[in-house]
């Protein structure tokens, strides 16, 4: 289900926020261009304390929460394609842990991406059991905390 630039607010933070910056609009492959949106923002933080790090995660989660609930509201559909801030913290969880070098960026983005499009169980069971702005959240929590387990056992 594709939405028009009109749909969204662009005055609103939320409705920025929640479409990646815009990212979301792109009619093909929203999710994986939203993951893009993250890559840079992982960067900037991952050079940081790590706990700077945890923190950003912590919050980007949060305020997701409550930026998907509205936004799904406003756009009237319970996980909208152009919603993609759910992408981003998913994909800052997957990278926890993991050295800031490219390879482990390269693998790190690949791999949240097939779990994220998969939906490897229990990734599909939130999907399906857990409604609103912390459903839109948490799937993609589960698929970045599971993509982190494998790339901690890398030899980096």
């Amino acid at each position: 289900m594709a939405t028009s630039v009109l749909t969204l607010k662009w005055s609103r933070p939320d409705h920025l926020l929640a479409s990646g910056f815009g990212a979301g609009l792109i009619p093909v492959a929203p999710g994986t261009v939203g993951t893009l949106v993250a890559v840079p923002l992982y960067w900037g933080l991952k050079s940081y304390h790590p706990g700077l790090y945890l923190a950003a995660v912590v919050v980007g989660f949060i305020v997701g929460v409550y930026i998907c609930s509205r936004v799904s509201h406003d756009l009237g559909h319970d996980d909208h394609p152009a919603i993609v801030w759910d992408e981003v913290v998913g994909f800052w969880v997957a990278m926890i842990g993991t050295p800031l070098t490219w390879p482990a960026l390269l693998t790190g983005f690949v791999l949240f991406r097939l779990f994220d499009i998969w939906k490897p169980w229990p990734v599909c069971w939130v999907e399906r059991k857990v409604r609103g702005g912390l459903g839109v959240m948490l799937d993609d929590l589960v698929a970045g905390i599971m993509v982190a387990v494998i790339l901690n056992f890398l030899p980096w």
